[in-house]
């Protein structure tokens, strides 16, 4: 393989947040339009600390679309099979790069060694277990002689004038791919409270770990940017309102 298509693993994902119109202020002002009409423009730059109370009865009581009147961009680089879950969450906008028309670079996916490796139980009533080391040892090395098996057949074909569109099928889910996705505060905390485990959750969920990776990143950016609204989810049982 030439420099460009020197393989590269990975243990983590990326998530950027590229731009945004969210603030708890934009929570305020969409929920007071209901009794106080064209008047709640006025709640737009003023401190929500003020009105935190009003948010935290907004999650609470599960008067959602408020918590709709802002955007986040995010942009996220993560294996393929994490995206496939990902855009079951049809409450967002997605742009993802297209194998159609670039060449994919070999970037894959292999676990950390404090990712659980072992399924116990059968279906519905299973937990994850830590593995052994030769176990770990095994997983790395059967990823990485697939990937490059697959990416060397890629190549070949590309080599061969095959269209890109066709030549990716021999490509794993583990290939690493990027996207924008765009969401607003209420279908983010309908994220978070799915791809997330946390105690003291209402609904508990548990998620497979990479996409969980996603999440907690995404998390970390949307508790700075709305801290009032994070802290109501976050009281209110990390139930999306």
């Amino acid at each position: 393989m030439d420099e460009k298509n020197e393989p590269i693993f990975l243990e983590d994902v990326t998530v950027e947040l590229v731009k945004h119109s969210a603030s708890d202020a934009d929570v305020i002002w969409a929920a007071r339009v209901s009794t106080s009409g064209e008047t709640s423009l006025d709640e737009i730059g003023k401190d929500p600390e003020r009105s935190a109370g009003l948010i935290n009865f907004l999650a609470r009581e599960r008067h959602g679309t408020p918590f709709e009147h802002t955007s986040m961009t995010f942009f996220v680089s993560a294996p393929i099979f994490v995206f496939r879950e990902f855009m079951r969450h049809r409450i967002a906008s997605y742009n993802e790069e297209s194998g159609r028309y670039r060449e994919l670079r070999p970037i894959f996916y292999v676990p950390s060694k404090e990712r659980k490796l072992l399924q116990v139980g059968k279906a519905g009533a299973y937990t994850y277990e830590d593995g052994s080391n030769e176990q770990y040892e095994i997983t790395i090395a059967a990823m990485k002689r697939a990937y490059l098996s697959a990416y060397e057949a890629y190549q070949e074909m590309l080599n061969a004038g095959i269209a890109r569109e066709l030549a990716r099928s021999v490509l794993p889910v583990g290939l690493f791919s990027s996207m924008y996705v765009t969401m607003n505060a209420r279908a983010l905390m309908n994220f978070l409270s799915l791809r997330t485990t946390r105690e003291g959750s209402h609904f508990p969920s548990y998620p497979q770990r990479e996409i969980e990776m996603v999440a907690e990143k995404m998390e970390h950016e949307f508790a700075i940017l709305m801290p009032i609204t994070y802290a109501a989810f976050e009281k209110s049982g990390r139930v999306a309102p």
